[in-house]
Order: C-alpha cells, then structure tokens, then sequence
C-alpha cells in the first residue's frame, strides 16, 4: 500500500470515529442548543476575574517542550522566546475574547496525528484501529485555556468517587477503592458482583452541544 493510500484510509477511520450515531438526532440538539442559546447571558463575572500579564507569562513558561506545531507553524518555544512584550499583548487578547464572548476561528482547528497504541510496533501489521488519535490545536489557544482555567479551577469539582481526567488520582485510587469495597463485603460474608463496562469510542461520540436545559439533559 502506498503512503498516500496509507494515509487516506486513516483519515477515513478517524473520520468514521468521530461520526454521530444519529445525524438527525446530531442535527436536533443543535437546534435546540440554537435556540437556548440566544437567550444565555451566564453568570456575572466578579471584578477580580481577569487574566493578567503575569498569569500568561506563567502559563507559557510551564508549556511542554517538543510537542507538534499548531496548523500556524507554531509551537510552545516559539511563545517561550518571543519579545517579552507578547504576555501584554497575549492577556489583551484574552481579556477581550472573554468580554466579547467570541474566539478567533483558528482556536477551532486543529488537525489529528496518528500515534500507534503499541509500544512494539516492528514485529506486526498494524491496523487503523492500532493508533490512537491525538488533535493538535493552537498553542495560543491552549494558553488561553491554561489562563482561563487558572482562574476559574476554584469553582471545578466533581465527585470523590470520580479518578480519571482529575489531577492527582487516576487508576491506582480506583483499583484501590475497588478492592477496599470488595474486602468489606467478604469481611461481612457477602457475595461481591463485580461488573465492567467498556466504553469503546465513547469519547470519540460525544455530542458536544449537548446541554442541559428545564432540568432535562440531551444527548443522542
């Protein structure tokens, strides 16, 4: 198989993944979140809540090196070593998005890269389903992110029984919960069920303009 057709079935696996399971149900939601929309105003932000030169430059310093350029051609070194006057520029860049309300179109685009799932990968054929796809978007965004979350992370939480994408638990506090539950049980004289449930692609389907509204939520 030649590269270009390598690479053109990629692009249509991932492509697949990341289609909805009903484009009528896809088309439905964003119409209803259309609708609401409009009418949102959010919460008042309080005086205290802007994002400041110092909490840029932070942001950028604590960018990882060595990763992909964004679709601009640019990366996290790029930041790091530009004129000391980009942190001003950057927190009046953010401080009018978070006024307006709007985002520039390129913090919308990114594009995927293929990373194979197996660590030895010489010995055989690999299969689209053997790479994992990981989305490359602007490092400019993602400072913004960083800075938005620095300010607003206070008012994040979620349950204690919760470990994955939360920082500083993971799998080791899962399994350590599981087992602590299942030793009370047998402890008891009880019988422990146990049953796992794999959610394959299930991030890849996500509906992202599900939203909740009169106590309902939707999703497809």
């Amino acid at each position: 198989m030649t590269a270009n057709k390598l690479w053109k079935k990629i692009a249509e696996f991932f492509q697949n993944c990341y289609t909805c399971n009903s484009t009528e149900q896809a088309g439905n939601i964003a119409s209803e979140y259309a609708k609401v929309r409009e009418k949102y105003t959010g919460f008042p932000l309080p005086d205290n809540f802007q994002i400041t030169t110092e909490i840029v430059e932070k942001t950028i310093d604590d960018q990882k090196r060595g990763r992909a350029a964004d679709l601009d051609g640019l990366t996290a070194e790029h930041l790091v070593h530009a004129h000391s006057a980009l942190p001003v520029l950057l927190a009046r860049l953010f401080c009018l998005i978070i006024r307006n309300r709007r985002v520039p179109n390129s913090f919308l685009r990114n594009y995927i890269v293929p990373i194979p799932k197996l660590k030895e990968c010489r010995n055989k054929s690999l299969l689209c389903d053997d790479f994992r796809g990981i989305a490359i978007s602007s490092i400019v965004s993602k400072v913004f992110e960083y800075c938005l979350l620095h300010n607003i992370q206070n008012y994040l939480y979620s349950d204690n029984m919760q470990f994955g994408f939360k920082k500083n638990v993971g799998c080791r506090d899962a399994i350590f919960t599981l087992r602590a539950a299942v030793d009370r049980l047998l402890k008891a004289g009880c019988t422990a069920n146990l049953c796992s449930l794999d959610l394959s692609k299930a991030f890849d389907k996500v509906n992202h303009v599900v939203y909740k509204t009169h106590g309902k939520t939707f999703a497809c």
